[in-house]
């Protein structure tokens, strides 16, 4: 049996030192090792993006072969794609640990390792990034080499073309684009369909070629600059002001993305030009596991799987993503007014069923969530409501069109904030903890968060018959699994609801648990109980408006309050309370739960809420710890009033 290859690999230096014919078994040890890990056959496994890394392994090794990190620089746009770059920089040992707590991150981090120059998690930054090393090369006269490497995806998103406009700033800069005609979903839009063109262009594809195969045959600048002139005819034929050139770069492609050898070759020549170039590849999403083949989407990210089927264990409970889905096309059944649109996410949003359902009123704009606000807000001007369905985290990419275009026209959008919250897994570039903050002071805006599945429902239905600005923001995955009503019911607009009075008087503390936090208030509450401390547990609801009676209420009624939220503290929901106690000037002790004034590492969720005190028994601590030192009733106003 032959000696495997990948655990000889501890750096970059390693790929090098590999005869060329041995280079196809390393791409297979790293397919190998890619579905083991993500899969059940890692018993601690919790999944991962192996699609988008099967498909640039030959890319990867390519890159390391040719080129030098961290001497060099390599820039992965999103950067899910960057597995195989770890596994080729000292982290092979560790990739068992990839996405788990204190374990591998599953984006590129620049304090995990010197060979990361640069993070991400989020689409289209890499070309800005990029460019920016290269200026910045070039002002203290260094001589690395910066490479960008980009999905087609990334060419949806504004910033690359912000990006592009701005190229020739540079000398030299290397930027892949990684074709495979996917994002998440199937890339949509004219640039797809552009790439697409390039691609399948048979004239054009065997023109490449002769100029390609003069060049290896006789090489040097003449040979050189004849491929140039025959592809840039070429071009201009076949696709008139072909817009890569036009912006600055030398184009070079397509060329299979899976040949190393070709790749290599293409690496060192394009190592020498002195000038901005664009290398068009073409691979596979999946490449080389036949179940991520036939379903790229699913396998763009998922949990653990059977290794041989690809099969994942079903789940009887629908996710809050998929009850948005099937309750949004209900909705549509009866208002034809209702439209979805999504950021190349329709199955992550749920909104895939919803596509099916009603394919003329289902939008995917791809990686554009700017474009999508903007697109929402001209749909409503015209009497349409929109549900705009986006990541939390992606939707501070639209922040300032949800402030001058939406709230400030006062128009009929409405904004769905899936992964609400701690997003687990995937780490502090899609964990959703500033929306709260983000969004709370703007005018005209109103604000919701359920605390199960039947109250989601409800809440999609007061947002369904609201007239003007309203977000929502759900939680991933699964919540407590409560069934929606048959009939959903109309929700009065920032009134809260109390869910528990408290079982005797008096009762000394009053527990505000907003969205899926109501359930810790519930059990701080069953606790604080066994303390022989009654306390009441209110659902608030509304983030704004606030339900100031009902807070006010209990504030001048108890000892302590505490509030509970999936956000971080700082402008949080438990901010709102205390501003308006204040103004009121309403005294008490307040004890507020949720994320710390960070960027929380990635991890299981139970694990995050244990470290970072946001579990029942740390607030029932803080509770205890401060209901000890509370004056007594006589002298108590917030008792007395």
């Amino acid at each position: 049996m032959a000696t495997r290859l990948l655990p000889s690999i501890t750096s970059p230096a390693g790929v090098k030192k590999l005869r060329e014919q041995d280079l196809p078994n390393l791409a297979q040890e790293v397919r190998d090792e890619l579905v083991r890990v993500l899969s059940e056959d890692n018993p601690t496994s919790v999944g991962g993006h192996l699609g988008p890394n099967l498909g640039v392994v030959e890319l990867t090794i390519a890159m390391h072969r040719v080129f030098s990190t961290p001497a060099d620089k390599f820039v992965f746009d999103v950067s899910h794609q960057g597995y195989v770059h770890k596994l080729l920089t000292g982290r092979n040992e560790r990739f068992d640990t990839i996405r788990q707590y204190e374990g591998l991150n599953g984006f590129l981090l620049r304090s995990e390792s010197p060979h990361d120059c640069y993070g991400a998690g989020h689409a289209g930054t890499a070309l800005s990034a990029a460019l920016g090393m290269a200026v910045g090369r070039d002002l203290r006269g260094g001589d690395e080499h910066v490479v960008c490497v980009a999905g087609d995806a990334a060419f949806t998103c504004g910033v690359s073309y912000e990006a592009m406009n701005n190229v020739a700033q540079t000398k030299r800069l290397i930027v892949v684009l990684n074709d495979n005609e996917w994002s998440i979903a199937k890339n949509v839009g004219a640039i797809a369909s552009y790439l697409n063109k390039i691609a399948t262009s048979p004239a054009y594809t065997h023109l490449h070629e002769k100029a390609s195969n003069f060049v290896k045959m006789i090489g040097g600048q003449t040979a050189l600059d004849f491929a140039h002139k025959v592809e840039a005819g070429v071009k201009n034929l076949l696709l008139p002001s072909v817009i890569f050139e036009e912006l600055g770069f030398r184009y070079y492609g397509p060329i299979d993305g899976h040949d190393i050898p070709l790749l290599v070759q293409t690496f060192e020549f394009l190592k020498t030009q002195n000038e901005p170039v664009l290398l068009h590849i073409l691979t596979q999403k999946g490449r080389g596991y036949a179940p991520a083949l036939a379903k790229p989407d699913k396998f763009h990210g998922l949990g653990k799987f059977e290794p041989k089927t690809g099969a994942t264990k079903p789940t009887s409970t629908p996710t809050y993503s998929e009850l948005f889905g099937t309750t949004l096309s209900k909705f549509a059944e009866q208002n034809n007014r209702l439209v979805a649109i999504t950021a190349a996410m329709p199955t992550g949003t749920g909104l895939a069923s919803f596509a099916a359902a009603h394919p003329t009123r289902y939008f995917d704009v791809g990686i554009a969530e700017e474009h999508a606000a903007l697109f929402a807000s001209g749909l409503a001007t015209q009497g349409f409501k929109p549900f705009l369905a986006i990541y939390s985290t992606f939707m501070q990419r639209a922040y300032d069109m949800i402030v001058h275009d939406i709230a400030l026209q006062n128009l009929n959008v409405a904004l769905c904030m899936d992964r609400g919250g701690l997003s687990g897994d995937d780490g502090p570039t899609h964990h959703g903890l500033f929306d709260i903050g983000y969004l709370r002071h703007i005018p005209n805006l109103v604000f919701c968060t359920p605390r199960d599945e039947a109250e989601f429902v409800d809440m999609l239905w007061t947002m369904n018959h609201y007239n003007g600005p309203i977000a929502i923001r759900y939680p991933r995955g699964v919540g407590t699994g409560a069934k929606p009503a048959a009939q959903p019911k109309l929700l009065d607009v920032g009134k809260s609801e109390i869910v528990r009075h408290g079982s005797k008087h008096p009762v000394r503390v009053a527990l505000f648990g907003l969205g899926n936090m109501c359930a810790v208030a519930e059990e701080t509450a069953a606790l604080l109980e066994k303390h022989g401390i009654s306390a009441a547990v209110i659902n608030p609801r509304w983030i704004k408006p606030l339900d100031t009676g009902t807070l006010e209420f209990f504030a001048r009624s108890v000892e302590l309050l505490c509030t509970f939220e999936d956000h971080v503290l700082h402008n949080g929901y438990g901010c709102a309370v205390m501003e308006h106690l204040a103004e009121e000037c309403i005294h008490l002790p307040i004890v507020r739960i949720g994320w710390p004034d960070q960027f929380v590492e990635h991890g299981a969720v139970e694990i995050l809420r244990k470290k970072h005190g946001l579990t029942a028994e740390a607030a029932l601590e803080r509770i205890l710890a401060i209901l000890q030192d509370v004056a007594t009733p006589e002298a108590h106003p917030a008792e007395t009033a």
